[in-house]
């Protein structure tokens, strides 16, 4: 019986590992509220400094990275801009003001996309943790069928294909996942927040370029050593970037 907890742990982990968002303290909104005077005064520099503050003490939220982002656009940082704006997209896909400033920052800066794998095109439909809920809310739909059928005189036919049923949807739901937390937009998604940072075929600043990297980028970090990382790149390039030159999406 150890196995469906297990899965269950594993789904939920997914939903809320990423960006767990804790109690607020109680002068976060004081905290907020004056980032974004300083923000409406044009003084960027504290205005990210609350920002950020909030950040470290993990009041994650989709407004608090867009405005966020905005700030760090005023002063001039479009790759701490992209950044950001990629963390509000991560928790809402759908805010739409960010969409827009993302791109509009991206044609101003350069920065280069990955390009997305065919699963993950098709599988856009829904957001890696809905589809992380829909698999376990049908794993124990499928989970409470088994047992009634177990203890059942008579095991209608209809009750043995919603269980099928929903067995098929909390596999396709849990393969979604995978397929969405290995891609390009999975946990190793990472945004280059320096300039013009170039891409070498090994560990050394002598050794050849493979692509210039604009501040904005988006790579995906495969490994990791000292003080270099390994990624893959746009235009299905792979090179060694200092790993200090990016930081990933996800805390």
């Amino acid at each position: 019986m150890r196995a469906p907890f297990l899965i269950l742990t594993v789904l939920l982990g997914l939903t809320t590992g990423s960006f767990a968002v804790p109690a607020a303290p109680v002068n976060a909104e004081a905290t907020f509220a004056k980032a974004n005077a300083d923000y409406a005064a044009g003084k960027f520099s504290a205005a990210i400094a609350g920002y950020e503050s909030l950040v470290q003490s993990r009041q994650w939220n989709p407004t608090l990275f867009y405005d966020l982002g905005n700030a760090y656009f005023r002063k001039g940082d479009p790759g701490r801009a992209i950044l950001n704006y990629e963390r509000a997209l991560a928790l809402d896909p759908n805010h739409a003001e960010t969409r827009a400033n993302l791109q509009l920052v991206r044609d101003q800066a350069r920065a280069l996309e990955l390009a997305p794998g065919w699963v993950e095109t098709r599988l856009g439909v829904l957001t890696r943790d809905q589809y992380a809920w829909l698999a376990v809310a049908a794993f124990w739909g499928a989970a409470a069928i088994l047992c009634g059928l177990y203890f059942a005189r008579r095991r209608a036919v209809v009750w043995i294909f919603a269980l099928v049923l929903l067995g098929t949807i909390s596999g396709a739901a849990a393969f979604a996942v995978y397929q969405l937390e290995t891609g390009s937009a999975g946990a190793g998604l990472a945004i280059v927040t320096k300039k013009n940072i170039q891409a070498r075929l090994a560990t050394a600043e002598s050794a050849g370029t493979v692509l210039l990297l604009p501040a904005g980028s988006e790579i995906k970090i495969l490994s990791t050593r000292g003080e270099w990382s390994y990624a893959a790149l746009p235009n299905d390039l792979r090179g060694w970037i200092p790993a200090q030159s990016a930081e990933r999406v996800r805390l």
